[in-house]
């Protein structure tokens, strides 16, 4: 059965369960969450799902009811008695995009905190002369106090930077940290932060305010003040001017429009008359000040009565256009055609409505019902159902985290896809609210809203019994279109279910927000981005690595549900690729004229197959070359690296197609060649943005490297690295191979191989499978975690030449000492690692940018050198890639299972690796101090601690920048045998935590508790 066949009697089925029908906007999600699936209408050939169910009268009846179109079953014989049940049924309608259960855990992406992405040279407030007795001194002795000046760039998670910079104090993610205390303030005046737009342009922002308000002469909504003026003058609209705003009565004036502010221009009575345009919509003229400045002509009484009997027979609204002959021919009377031209004059008889908002001489009338205030208008346009009304809603605030949860609700635009947050302060706060709702409107009996206007906040009752917030967007009739502003998702409700919102419902922020896709700009309506955004995105719970802190901010998602995260940005935009110039490989088919592009150190290969693809990359390559010649290179720099970025890096003197892999802070990233499979790490600097006039052309071109394996050798082991050169010096310099395909695995993506070098490839026995699989280099594979690591002796266990070298090697080269402050001063330290009181490992705060070069020069470096067998000696040092990222280590032990025990030397954690990512420490890289220096706590007796204790201690300490006060500094023989005592201080506050304090605290209250057990 063809799968449209399949997909229109799935429809039917969905259609059939719904006796009132499906509205066309919700079909594609009702559909979805029956099924499973999606209704793949891009794939039959059609731009819009409107368009296929036009195209199956025969399954989808369509209707307009309300002005929304709406989908049936079509009745045939063999479901005419389905029908009939189903019309006997009680509605049963599923409310799509309401609450579900969002609060639930998902697997962290959570990077090793390795490096800084900052240049962190600044200090730290210093704590007040109280905490433990001693008076502190006024400031650190390793340089003077002062005001936190650190660039904070964006480097969002899985960047090899710190773990999570949101785990900072917020002052020192805002690179605002208070100054010291104000016993030392008065002295240094210069510590006090600057606090942003506290002494702004007073006349600049006021002649600024004028040129808005006359570019918006009917009013602006005082919430979108700042976006207007951010995009005019590319700057903040200072905080402190709200609070200005009331007294500025000669620029502006103010007036309250339901829960939120209209901003309008003074003018003078005549300046208004002659200004109104005709056509203005009608909510514009409730505000205070309308008496003394405007005066509409009054309506005739009997014009009025005939006006209110004619629109209540037009339910559905009645255009305007049409209202002179109608009128004309129910009452033989002339309309009074004027009112037209201003139907303002109609706004106490009648809400309108402007469908086509840049033509005002489009508007559609509709009937009010008549309440106890007849001077108010009923309807307000709605310009932006989601932005309009929010004037007593706070703002979303976005989530400290660089990995927040999120519930991707609709992706219609990757420019605009709606999601809620999970977590505390988010989903949590928002289901508490919306059963406090629930209570509270189901205790005592509310009044439904009698006369909703458009960007009105209310109650909304659902089918299911449960109360949300909803902003009203249209009003036919008895039927309301409302937005659920928690939720994201739109629906046609009764006006007898929208109840009054209470104001203390108000308090927390709208809970559907927007975001942008990182890398599909461009692509931000294209029907296969979507579709597949569609089947792997929404309704799921995603990881968003915020990238740019924005009203609309720019994301990467990730769905880290399976073992490896999947980028949804990435998958996304391999929809765009062209299948028809892939080569389809087919299971036990012979290509010749294949190329080993790269032989990776696990054995898999990649190669380049002759296809359609190749001939077009080389031209567009060639093309973009030349475009580059006439442009200024710098033009094109990447300014803002992620992860599956795509873009450009020469290479051998030609330009190449590469995917961002991994960052590791501001400066080096890593990087993979999509047409090669060979990874590098390369500087930021390198790379090029792909110019918009080739970007389509560029990426709908498939990656010309294919991983392969060769068959039955694949799973047997690990390579040894001495098998990885053979294989690469066999097959990478053949400029001819021929490949066999095996089997697909389509879950890896990989292709099972025989693998040929010579022309006669229909011998079984001249592969490279057979010719390793014979080879005394394969034989002994088995053995290879035995005899992959050689250990060189300990001293006195032997000697010679080789050994003396490689021993001058790591210790004659004396290692600078990092400088500490003496006894009694204070320093910024950063908390690397904490184990407890007893055990923690700090960093000197104003040195962690020379880490941060220092590794990215190490990445560049190592990451060039092929793997390889060397000796290693114990208790030397070396550099040794842990986690893809280099560090600085002392081998601690070599163990027989080809792993090697090693301590980081910067950031003091142990770990273990293999014998083959272990190189020696060059001398350029012994320049800087080792960075991790081990301390214990001052001011506490204990010397056990538990294991609650330590988890007290690690939440309050580790990854956060704290001051530390040095009470003992014990010196070792090794300048990783050091010891510190100090106590540290947490200053990001107000009030100074002193930890030493707060663990006595904790110790005592658990002592006290146990003992009340006992």
């Amino acid at each position: 059965m063809e799968e449209k066949e399949v997909t229109n009697k799935m429809l039917r089925a969905v259609l059939q369960s719904h006796k009132d029908g499906v509205s066309l906007a919700q079909l594609q999600s009702e559909y979805r969450s029956l099924t499973g699936e999606i209704i793949p209408y891009r794939k039959f050939g059609f731009a819009t799902l409107e368009l296929y169910v036009r195209s199956i009268p025969s399954v989808v009846k369509l209707d307009i009811r309300s002005g929304e179109t709406v989908c049936f079953a079509a009745i045939c014989k063999e479901t005419a008695h389905l029908a009939q049940l189903v019309a006997r049924q009680k509605c049963s309608k599923k409310r799509s995009g309401g609450s579900r259960l969002v609060n639930c855990q998902i697997r962290r992406k959570e990077p090793r905190f390795t490096m800084s992405p900052v240049k962190l040279k600044s200090s730290l407030r210093q704590p007040a002369a109280a905490g433990r007795g001693v008076k502190p001194p006024a400031q650190s002795a390793s340089r003077p106090a002062r005001a936190l000046d650190v660039l904070m760039p964006k480097a969002p998670a899985g960047r090899d930077g710190f773990e999570s910079w949101q785990t900072l104090p917020l002052k020192i993610q805002k690179a605002s940290l208070r100054s010291p205390a104000q016993a030392n303030a008065s002295a240094l005046p210069s510590v006090k932060p600057k606090m942003p737009n506290k002494d702004y342009n007073v006349s600049l922002v006021q002649t600024r305010l004028k040129d808005i308000l006359a570019k918006f002469s009917h009013g602006i909504w005082i919430s979108s003040l700042p976006q207007f003026y951010r995009k005019l003058y590319g700057e903040e609209w200072p905080k402190e001017a709200f609070k200005d705003l009331e007294h500025w009565s000669h620029i502006c004036m103010i007036e309250k429009s339901g829960i939120s502010e209209l901003l309008y221009p003074v003018q003078t009575h005549m300046q208004v008359q002659s200004s109104a345009a005709p056509g203005r919509m009608s909510s514009l003229l409730t505000r205070s000040a309308s008496p003394a400045h405007i005066q509409l002509p009054e309506v005739p009484v009997e014009i009025r009565v005939k006006l209110a009997e004619l629109l209540d027979r037009y339910s559905s609204g009645l255009w305007a256009a049409a209202l002179p002959k109608l009128f004309q021919d129910a009452y033989k009377m002339k309309f009074p055609e004027y009112m037209l031209d201003n139907l303002d004059v109609l706004s106490d008889i009648c809400t309108v409505d402007y469908p086509i908002p840049d033509n005002k001489k489009k508007a559609i009338l509709y009937a009010r019902i008549a309440d106890e205030n007849q001077n108010k208008v009923s309807l307000r346009r709605t310009q932006n159902c989601e932005d309009v009304g929010r004037g007593s809603v706070p703002q979303l605030e976005l989530p400290k985290e660089e990995y927040p949860s999120v519930l991707v609700v609709e992706g219609s635009n990757t420019n605009e896809v709606v999601l809620r947050y999970i977590g505390k302060g988010y989903s949590q706060a928002q289901e508490a609210m919306e059963d406090e709702m629930k209570v509270f409107y189901h205790v005592k009996e509310h009044s439904a809203v009698r006369s909703p206007y458009g960007g009105q906040l209310v109650a909304a009752q659902t089918e299911d019994d449960e109360i949300l917030r909803a902003q009203v967007c249209e009003v036919k009739g008895g039927k309301v279109k409302v937005f659920y502003v928690d939720h994201g998702f739109f629906e046609i409700v009764p006006r007898s279910r929208l109840l009054e919102l209470e104001e203390h419902f108000c308090a927390l922020p709208f809970q559907a927000a927007k975001c942008r896709l990182a890398g599909l700009e461009s692509f931000s309506k294209e029907p296969a981005v979507l579709e597949r955004f569609d089947a792997i995105a929404c309704g799921k719970i995603l990881l968003a690595e915020i990238l740019e802190r924005s009203k609309t901010p720019l994301v990467v998602l990730y769905d880290t549900s399976q073992d490896d995260d999947i980028n949804i940005n990435a998958m996304c935009l391999k929809a765009v690729v062209d299948k028809s110039l892939e080569l389809p490989l087919k299971v036990d088919c012979l290509y010749s004229g294949v190329f080993v592009t790269h032989v990776s150190s696990s054995g898999t290969l990649y190669c380049r197959f002759p296809s359609k693809g190749q001939q077009r990359l080389t031209e567009t390559l060639e093309k973009i070359e030349s475009y580059f010649h006439s442009k200024v290179m710098s033009d094109f720099l990447v300014s803002l690296p992620f992860c599956g970025k795509l873009c450009l890096v020469q290479s051998k003197g030609m330009w190449s197609r590469v995917e961002v892999a991994n960052l590791h802070g501001s400066r080096v990233v890593d990087i993979v060649f999509v047409d090669t499979g060979m990874p590098a790490s390369v500087e930021v600097i390198e790379l090029r943005e792909i110019p918009s006039l080739y970007l389509r052309d560029l990426i709908s071109i498939p990656p010309q490297a294919v991983k392969c394996c060769l068959a039955e050798l694949c799973a047997v082991g690990s390579w040894t690295p001495d098998a990885v050169l053979w294989l690469r010096q066999a097959v990478l310099n053949c400029a001819d191979c021929s490949v066999k395909v095996a089997r697909r695995d389509e879950l890896l993506g990989l292709l099972h191989i025989h693998l040929f070098i010579s022309v006669n490839f229909y011998k079984t026995g001249q592969s490279i499978n057979m010719r390793m699989a014979q080879s005394e280099l394969w034989q002994h594979q088995k053995d290879v975690l035995l005899s992959s690591c050689p250990r060189r002796p300990l001293s006195g266990e032997g000697s010679g030449p080789q050994a003396q070298g490689h021993s001058k090697l790591s210790s004659d080269l004396q290692m600078p000492l990092l400088q500490l402050p003496p006894s009694g001063q204070n320093m910024d330290v950063f908390i690397s690692l904490a184990c407890h009181p007893g055990h923690f490992v700090l960093q000197l705060w104003q040195e962690l940018y020379k880490l941060d070069v220092l590794l990215g020069e190490m990445i560049l470096y190592y990451n060039k050198l092929e793997e390889h067998r060397a000796p290693i000696v114990q208790n030397q040092i070396y550099a040794a890639k842990v986690d893809n990222k280099w560090q600085r280590v002392l081998v601690k032990g070599v163990l027989k299972t080809g792993l090697v025990s090693v301590y980081e030397l910067d950031y003091g954690r142990y770990e273990l690796v293999s014998c083959t990512r272990v190189h020696p420490l060059i001398e350029e890289f012994r320049q800087l101090p080792f960075q991790a220096v081990r301390a214990q706590l001052a001011g506490v007796n204990n010397t056990q601690w538990s294991e609650e204790a330590g988890i007290f201690f690690r939440q309050h300490v580790e990854k956060r920048a704290l001051v530390a006060q040095i009470k003992a500094v014990h010196d070792g023989p090794q300048s990783w045998d050091r010891r510190l005592q100090v106590y540290l201080v947490d200053t990001s506050e107000d009030a100074d935590i002193w930890i030493h304090k707060i663990m006595s605290t904790f110790t005592e209250a658990r002592s006290l508790a146990g003992d009340v057990a006992l």
